[in-house]
């Protein structure tokens, strides 16, 4: 996994929710950010990476923006 393409893509997405037009747009943004977070979790969490933590946490804070 790229880890920086995958950072790059979820603060993409989290930049493309704070400006959509619409809620229902700002909830699909806010899914994908969440989704790619989950990616990056996971990934972590089989390297033993200490940051995992922080990703999974980012994932509850993403569900409490909607």
């Amino acid at each position: 996994m790229d880890l920086n393409k995958e950072y790059a893509a979820h603060q993409r997405a989290l930049m493309r929710a704070d400006s959509a037009a619409t809620t229902d747009d700002r909830r699909a943004h806010l899914a994908q950010a969440s989704c790619i977070a989950g990616r990056i979790s996971t990934f972590q969490k089989q390297l033993g990476a200490a940051a995992a933590c922080v990703w999974s946490m980012a994932q509850v804070s993403a569900a409490g923006r909607i």
